[in-house]
């Protein structure tokens, strides 16, 4: 048969040809293979979205840190002021490269899609808080939404586990300081509420 067409079948009146040339798509097929997200697309899904919620956070914080919070009866276990920016600036470094590796996977990897927005999900309560908290002086409000931070960093780590375990390894030391966060501002409800 050589270059002649081959017939792979006639099921219900439909007729399926193969070439025996693999370039050939057939039905059902991709245009490409699975492939990762390129690597300027990356860093920059990474990286950009990460850096703006840093920034939000930073604009509802920042004005509020001199008047408003320092009015605020805190516990003794409150850090120093000048330590959350530095803290932020690295867990918002692990967090986007986090993102960067599972956004390595190719983009049919089953679950990438989930584990994506599952940390979309929690970089948008992340910002959210300050905006909350220190924005409209909210304390209450602000730990409802933390609540919620917390349990969407929980999925996202679930969510990256069995894609890339350093990934997921990395939102740790995130989790970690959200959780001392929800407890700071737990006490600084009670407090002041």
């Amino acid at each position: 048969m050589g270059t002649s067409r081959q017939l792979d079948g006639c099921r219900n009146g439909s007729i399926h040809a193969f070439t025996g040339n693999p370039s050939v798509m057939h039905p059902g097929e991709t245009t490409l293979p699975d492939r990762p997200t390129p690597p300027l697309q990356r860093l920059l899904i990474a990286v950009l979205p990460v850096a703006a919620a840093g920034i939000l956070g930073t604009i509802a914080t920042t004005p509020n840190i001199p008047t408003w919070y320092a009015g605020l009866v805190k516990p003794g276990f409150t850090p120093p002021n000048w330590l959350f920016g530095p803290v932020w600036t690295l867990l918002y470094a692990m967090m986007a490269y986090a993102l960067w590796r599972i956004l390595f996977l190719g983009k049919d990897t089953p679950g990438r899609g989930t584990a994506v927005t599952t940390f979309f999900v929690q970089l948008a309560l992340n910002a959210l808080w300050s905006w909350v908290f220190f924005g409209a002086h909210s304390p209450l409000a602000g730990l409802a939404v933390i609540a919620f931070l917390l349990v969407a960093i929980l999925a996202t780590i679930h969510a990256f586990w069995p894609l890339d375990r350093a990934a997921a390894l990395l939102l740790v030391p995130y989790l970690a300081w959200v959780g001392y966060a929800t407890a700071l501002n737990a006490a600084v409800w009670r407090l002041n509420g």
